[in-house]
């Protein structure tokens, strides 16, 4: 069983919804029959503003609503992240949440966990609570995003087929690129998993260059899909399901692996 993911990587207009809504449906549109999953970049409608609550949607907002919409009609999901508002009786919260729609189905929602608070977006976003198990076409998936992706307990496939694909949206800046490309490949071969991992290109609102790097492993380390410093583009990695299986049940590590619970307490 083959499963195909998009990943885009692509600059981010800084704090302009209309402009990253707009090319992305252009460039998801084509996917139409070429790709099961469209994955974008941590934040792809506004880049990564910690400090712009005006920008923040609920998740029946026109984010969510467009990109069901393009969902629907290419038949392809579309995962990623953006600003998302809660109000309740303590007030307005704001969270990083990543997004996974399927096609004519209800969307599934899971925040960032690890907020960095470098960038102050502990200031500004509240922390996610548990982990959440996707499944699309017989495919089960996790997502983190970003700073999540320096956490290997958080991503941990405990059971050795917890989830069969690690999807990381992220706006990882060039300056720590090099941690960005050691923990992509450590969180595929400790968890024998595949992995997907999208990171923009180009500048931010805040000086920060993002060279890109977006790439995708087996959990042998045999990469599927590199893209180039600064290269803008869609690729496509085609995931084997039965290789994956395969594999697992040929070398069964999570068998020798250390078991834990993940206290998750504000």
């Amino acid at each position: 069983m083959i499963f195909r993911t998009a990943l885009l990587q692509y600059p981010i207009a800084w704090g302009d919804k209309e402009t990253n809504l707009r090319l992305t449906e252009q460039r998801i549109t084509p996917l139409a029959g070429q790709a099961d999953l469209a994955l974008l970049p941590e934040m792809f409608t506004t880049g990564f503003c910690t400090d712009k609550p005006e920008l923040a949607e609920t998740t029946d907002g026109e984010t969510m609503q467009r990109m069901q919409r393009l969902s629907d009609k290419t038949g392809v999901a579309v995962a990623g992240s953006f600003i998302c508002k809660e109000e309740d009786a303590s007030g307005t919260r704001l969270y990083n949440r990543g997004f996974f729609i399927r096609p004519n189905e209800s969307a599934v929602f899971t925040d960032k966990a690890h907020l960095y608070a470098h960038g102050g977006e502990d200031q500004f976003f509240t922390r996610g609570g548990d982990p959440v198990v996707i499944e699309y076409k017989g495919v089960k998936m996790r997502m983190i995003i970003c700073y999540d992706l320096r956490f290997p307990v958080w991503a941990r496939n405990q059971h050795g087929d917890d989830y069969d694909l690690l999807l990381v949206c992220a706006n990882w800046p060039e300056c720590r690129i090099a941690y960005w490309d050691a923990l992509v490949a450590a969180r595929a071969t400790e968890n024998q998993c595949y992995i997907c991992a999208v990171n923009p290109v180009g500048d931010d609102g805040a000086g920060l260059h993002y060279n890109g790097h977006s790439t995708a492993y087996d959990t042998r380390l045999v990469p599927l899909v590199q893209f180039a410093d600064n290269e803008e583009g869609t690729k496509i990695a085609e995931f084997d399901l039965d290789v994956l299986r395969h594999f697992r049940e040929a070398l069964p590590l999570w068998k020798d692996a250390d078991r834990f619970n993940i206290d998750r307490q504000l």
